[in-house]
């Protein structure tokens, strides 16, 4: 689904109920949504779950976890996306690549946007067509391939021709590096960490 952005909102999930979600829109007072219900900003809650709440603004569906920050930006404007630390202070986004939902950390070690193998063959992704060779894990050295994804999301912000990696093994979540970081303003405040793209 195609939409622009009448205006701008800034969405936190605080609570999860069953049916209910506590969330805060453009640093207001929290307000609770019940699945159906509307804010008066537009945000609309679509379902929750124990994990997740499930919300829609103008079209686009964002799924977030307690905690989690979405941003989105005004037509015309560089795109922007807002991020929260969890609780051990590490920021996890919800974002695609090539389309294909995935669920990143971010990394500023990492030197590119890596990826378990799993995900590639979910994604449909012929990584073995890449460039072969080995990376360094905690676990040890794991097989891996050198590929570019035709474009990484991440909220608001997307980042077209990104190279990234394919690990076998010793990945359990898709890392955010600094092929798609290096090309963002990447500023952190506290718990806070906002990416705005440059190029």
């Amino acid at each position: 689904m195609i939409s622009t952005f009448a205006h701008a909102a800034n969405i936190t999930v605080v609570g999860l109920f069953p049916g209910k979600a506590l969330i805060v829109v453009n640093n207001a007072a929290p307000r609770t949504l019940s699945v159906g219900q509307s804010s008066p900003e537009g945000v609309k809650l679509i379902a929750t779950d124990s994990k997740s709440a499930t919300l829609e603004f103008e079209g686009k569906k964002q799924v977030l976890e307690i905690g989690e920050h979405f941003a989105t930006t005004a037509p015309g404007s560089v795109p922007v996306t807002i991020l929260s630390a969890d609780s051990r202070g590490h920021f996890v986004a919800t974002g695609s690549i090539n389309g294909g939902a995935m669920r990143f950390l971010v990394d500023t070690g990492a030197t590119l946007v890596a990826i378990p193998a799993r995900d590639a063959v979910r994604l449909g992704l012929d990584y073995k067509k890449g460039l072969p060779g080995s990376v360094q894990t905690a676990a040890g050295p794991a097989p891996a391939w050198r590929v570019s994804f035709d474009a990484v999301r991440i909220g608001d912000v997307t980042i077209n021709q990104v190279d990234g990696v394919v690990l076998e093994s010793g990945l359990d979540i898709a890392l955010l590096g600094m092929s798609f970081l290096n090309r963002t303003e990447m500023k952190r405040e506290g718990q806070i960490m906002t990416l705005t793209k440059r190029f």
